[in-house]
């Protein structure tokens, strides 16, 4: 008797857990759905990583993750050499800046399979990507322009890495249509700490190959053209 009140009360303990994850997982994707139809109110930012007004904010993620190096020489046959980023993994996941906190993004490298006109021919290995954690659509984008860390009150850590404005070179709808991504057109990258190249490992020909994963925080602004 006892074993069977335990087993139904562990089943009903467990439904509960589900029922209550799915009602959050549905008040979180309903809270961002709300937030992708408005504009999002931001700071104003230095005019070099300030998109066109022909642009609106819809979404603010704030991130962590980390930022990939590995040691290139630094020109071709150099018997010295320095930390790129080219080539290198940036890997990061994005919450909620709109409420509760929740993952909404991941943040990566992969090759870019509907690329725009924009993109240099021939396609790199790999540009970074955003993907929806809700409905698994993508964009691509490359940098366009940057700002120091510490020159701007939007990008104030001094010694982190830059603050940017990426521009979109590709966009994949989700698998059963989803589009919460697909239709950014720049991202801001922003309030920057951490990340920077390690100041060792990386000076001679013997250290080519080495790589490091530096962590780091920021928001990322999407925007979209304005309707």
């Amino acid at each position: 008797m006892n074993y069977n009140f335990d087993q139904h009360f562990k089943m009903t303990s467990r439904m509960v857990r589900l029922s209550v994850t799915a009602l959050l997982l549905g008040c979180a994707f309903g809270t961002v759905a709300h937030a992708q139809g408005l504009s999002v109110m931001f700071p104003s930012t230095d005019p070099r990583i300030t998109p066109g007004p022909d642009q609106s904010a819809f979404l603010v993620g704030r991130a962590e993750g980390t930022q990939g190096y590995i040691c290139l020489p630094t020109t071709p046959g150099a018997s010295t050499a320095s930390w790129t980023v080219k080539g290198a993994r940036p890997e990061a996941t994005l919450f909620s800046a709109i409420g509760l906190d929740f993952q909404i993004i991941t943040h990566f490298l992969s090759p870019n399979t509907n690329p725009n006109d924009d993109v240099p021919k021939p396609l790199p290995f790999g540009n970074a990507t955003w993907q929806s954690s809700f409905d698994s659509s993508k964009v691509w984008a490359q940098a366009s322009s940057s700002i120091p860390a510490g020159s701007d009150s939007t990008c104030p850590n001094a010694g982190s890495i830059a603050c940017l404005l990426l521009e979109t070179v590709g966009a994949e709808q989700g698998p059963t249509g989803g589009n919460f991504l697909s239709k950014t057109s720049f991202i801001q990258r922003l309030n920057t700490n951490g990340g920077s190249a390690p100041t060792d490992g990386c000076a001679t020909a013997g250290d080519v190959g080495n790589q490091r994963l530096v962590p780091y925080t920021a928001d990322y602004v999407f925007f979209r053209k304005t309707k």
